[in-house]
């Protein structure tokens, strides 16, 4: 049962016992009350998961044991994860995690090598397999992601994968903020709080995002994903660190 969903059944339970004890829910009529249960209008808020507490190197600076992904584009070169595409890339691919993950912290870095287009970090998902994907071009690639996806270093921001809403970026006031706190080609020291519904940003020490998903019954525990933009040129982007910890404190550890 997902998270949503037990808000939801949790929600709609004490409404009820509420009802019951309210004497102004009582109407006359055949002597017996009338409970009036009223059922939220709007998704529910996700309360922040609960479980033990542990801290994970994702990459352990060797190989990509643990993760999932097309060889060929994914490599470890001097303590560095390494994504590459020489030839055009037709499709968004993910180089994903084996476990699952739903509140975290994730502490990492990367860095935009080569190309301008952004890469990001996929959450709170699901792998979509050839048989799953309806974009035709989708059919044909086996790491593909439907989740949530925080872009950068170019596009700061998020992306619903879930093509609910298109694009979800920043006010342009915050994605300034972004900006001046990235870097474009360069290393860019980051952490995801995902907490909930609600998923945070820190950049090069500066919060640079604050954003609840507004229909939370799509939030769900899933891989992490790396992402490797399609594209029609060569592209390499680096990422390194990935120290994640479950079901952390509500708070941002790098914020200066």
């Amino acid at each position: 049962m997902n998270r949503w969903l037990t808000s939801f059944l949790f929600l709609g339970a004490l409404a009820f016992l509420l009802g019951q004890a309210d004497p102004s829910a009582a109407q006359k009529g055949n002597g017996k009350k009338k409970v009036q249960i009223k059922v939220p209008t709007k998704s529910p808020v996700i309360l922040p998961g609960k479980g033990t507490s542990e801290t994970i190197n994702l990459f352990n600076g060797k190989d990509l044991d643990g993760w999932e992904g097309y060889k060929n584009l994914w490599s470890v070169k001097e303590g560095i994860i390494v994504a590459r595409n020489e030839k055009p890339l037709p499709f968004s691919t993910y180089l994903l995690t084996k476990r699952k993950f739903s509140d975290f912290r994730l502490v990492f870095s990367a860095k935009l090598v080569e190309s301008e287009m952004h890469s990001g970090i996929a959450l709170w998902g699901r792998r979509i397999t050839p048989k799953q994907a309806k974009n035709p071009v989708k059919q044909f690639a086996e790491y593909t992601y439907q989740g949530q996806l925080v872009m950068f270093p170019s596009g700061w921001g998020l992306y619903d994968l879930y093509r609910r809403h298109g694009g979800i970026n920043p006010s342009p006031k915050i994605r300034g903020v972004a900006m001046k706190a990235g870097k474009q080609h360069d290393w860019n020291d980051m952490e995801i709080l995902a907490k909930g519904d609600r998923i945070r940003l820190v950049v090069n020490g500066q919060l640079v995002l604050d954003w609840r998903d507004p229909e939370p019954n799509c939030i769900d525990e899933g891989p992490i994903g790396l992402q490797l933009h399609s594209n029609n040129i060569p592209q390499e982007i680096h990422f390194k660190g990935l120290v994640l910890t479950t079901f952390p404190d509500d708070k941002l550890m790098t914020v200066k």
